[in-house]
């Protein structure tokens, strides 16, 4: 790999970050995370209150990258067709035509995703993992570039339908979203208070600065980061640390590893890196590992959260040098 090849990945992160920052401000961070988990295969799921910039952020992003981008309203009466789409007769030509659901786009907002229940959760299960959908027994592909941002709402909890284990562990990360600081909450006021109208992603001058090729050059980049034994060491340990942590009951999946790995690949490269270093590891770690470990009842009656479970566990392991 050439240098030229990982400067333009940082390059094309710097200009992803500039973009969505003119529509989204204070969120410069979930950007950036949410530009590893497209560069690394991976899908991203936003919990946060209403009000936060969620959606935005996801209208702002697919603008920026060239991505088809697609929304889903999650409610209880949704159905799998809804969707998926179905297969309809014509009874003109005595054939079935495929009617495409919602989810044949590269970049779904899967908004509110917790408050359907879980037989429509379940149709995104195929699509997150091999991107593709099945109707009537014939699979059809959807994009390779396939990505799914999912929001809950953390503060209400009734009318809601917990995401399944099988479901959360197809996501890479979980992301919380605060509310911003007090400067970027005043700039938000300044741009966004004298508008007599929900303004839309082009009124903020939000570009299309990549397109697919200009994706597929950066995820070939990223395909041949260098991953040391060490690393791989390190990232395996962690993911058994948290199965064998007596503040946890249900620890990592092998998926969660595999994950952390390719997502700390596309880390180094937006760093201008072609090796992963283990502070990759770590930053990466709590977003990884937050909704795919549970609490032990005794960390609960504690007061312990997750974060400082995976905070305590990065501290007990060693750190390669």
């Amino acid at each position: 790999m050439t240098a030229s090849s990982i400067d333009s990945v940082r390059a094309l992160g710097a200009a992803i970050e500039a973009e969505v920052a003119k529509a989204v401000i204070g969120q410069a961070d979930l950007t950036r995370m949410v530009t590893i988990a497209l560069l690394a295969g991976g899908h991203v799921l936003l919990e946060g209150p209403p009000g936060t910039a969620k959606t935005l952020l996801a209208q702002a992003f697919a603008r920026a990258v060239g991505l088809d981008f697609g929304r889903i309203q999650f409610t209880p009466d949704l159905m799998p067709g809804d969707i998926l789409g179905s297969n309809l007769f014509n009874f003109q030509t005595s054939s079935f035509t495929l009617t495409k659901g919602p989810i044949f786009t590269e970049l779904l907002l899967a908004d509110e995703i917790n408050r359907t229940p879980p037989k429509t959760q379940a149709a995104l299960l195929e699509a997150m993992q091999e991107r593709r959908v099945t109707l009537g027994g014939e699979p059809h592909a959807l994009s390779p570039r396939f990505t799914v941002l999912a929001t809950q709402n953390p503060i209400e909890q009734q009318g809601v339908y917990p995401l399944p284990e099988a479901q959360l562990d197809r996501f890479l990360f979980k992301l919380v979203v605060d509310y911003p600081d007090a400067d970027a909450e005043r700039r938000i006021v300044t741009e966004h208070g004298g508008r007599f109208r929900t303004p839309a992603v082009a009124d903020f001058g939000v570009e299309r600065i990549a397109d697919a090729d200009a994706i597929a050059a950066a995820i070939d980049a990223i395909a041949t980061v260098r991953l040391a034994d060490e690393i791989v060491d390190y990232i395996v340990r962690l993911i058994r640390a948290t199965r064998a942590s007596p503040d946890l009951e249900c620890g990592a999946s092998p998926r969660a590893a595999t994950l952390l790995a390719r997502g700390a690949c596309a880390a180094a490269a937006l760093d201008g890196r072609d090796y992963v270093i283990p502070d990759d590891v770590q930053r990466l770690a709590a977003g990884v590992l937050r909704h795919r470990v549970i609490l032990s009842a005794a960390a609960e009656i504690e007061g312990r959260d997750v974060e400082q479970v995976v905070a305590a566990l990065l501290e007990r392991e060693e750190v390669p040098r």
